[in-house]
């Protein structure tokens, strides 16, 4: 499986806390069958200020370590980046992490406040597709707005948004409300992929396995494919790439 969504760089968020937790960390991911994994760390202006430079500095020393380590999963990174007016000149600069390239257009794990959906977000949403930027959207499943009005879902993919639904949350992990919520995006074919988002062992681990059983469950094994599988590799195959080349 891969893995779009992770905190497991050590000391940079509010992921592991520190090398030994990003490792073990990474041994239950392999454990849990995943063969590749993309480390996305917040870009959260005011609470984590990570740029674009610092994170790519940080996974490359990480990266040296898990290569002496006996890990099997191939790592990438790019950024988890809270919705804000200042993505606005990063984009100018080219200095936003993305996720991904297709077909020539670019791909951001584009995070929403878990309590609202914020004042203007269609404009913003509408602004970076303009400028040839695909949102991907972690952890709908979670936002308190959503859950009291489904009609977000639809609004979202309207603008061009694709969902990403959190693993934990569709066996039950997150409450009732985010896993009705995520059977319902899944009923209704709005997810686009499903990752783990994991940040610690004992609280936050990886559950991509559980996730995938009750999915093809309640749902079909082709969708399911999509989800942990096709479309995943689809969006990070030009990420995953770039690291490749510099094995």
């Amino acid at each position: 499986m891969i893995d779009i969504h992770s905190h497991i760089l050590p000391e940079i968020d509010d992921g592991a806390k520190d090398i030994s937790e990003s490792l073990a960390l990474l041994r239950l991911a392999q454990e849990d069958g995943i063969t590749h994994l993309v480390a996305t760390p917040h870009m959260h202006f005011g609470r984590f200020d990570n740029s674009a430079e610092l994170i790519k500095q940080q996974f490359d020393i990480f990266r040296s370590i898990v290569a002496k380590a006996d890990i099997n999963i191939k790592l990438a990174v790019a950024a988890e980046v809270r919705l804000d007016l200042e993505i606005m000149p990063l984009v100018k600069q080219q200095k936003l992490p993305f996720i991904g390239q297709i077909n020539g257009v670019n791909y951001v794990l584009l995070e929403l406040p878990h309590s609202h959906m914020p004042v203007g977000f269609e404009n913003f949403i509408r602004w970076l597709v303009k400028q040839n930027i695909v949102p991907v959207i972690p952890h709908p499943e979670r936002n308190r707005d959503i859950q009291k009005n489904v009609a977000y879902l639809t609004q979202l993919k309207k603008l061009g948004c694709e969902l990403q639904l959190t693993a934990a949350s569709v066996i039950g992990h997150f409450g009732v409300q985010a896993q009705q919520l995520s059977e319902y995006i899944l009923a209704h074919r709005l997810a686009d992929y499903v990752a783990s988002d994991m940040h610690s062992v004992k609280r936050r681990p990886p559950m991509l396995t559980l996730a995938h059983e009750r999915i093809c469950r309640f749902s079909d094994l082709a969708y399911a494919h999509e989800l942990f599988y096709s479309n995943p590799k689809r969006l990070t195959q030009s990420l995953f790439s770039q690291y490749d080349k510099q094995a």
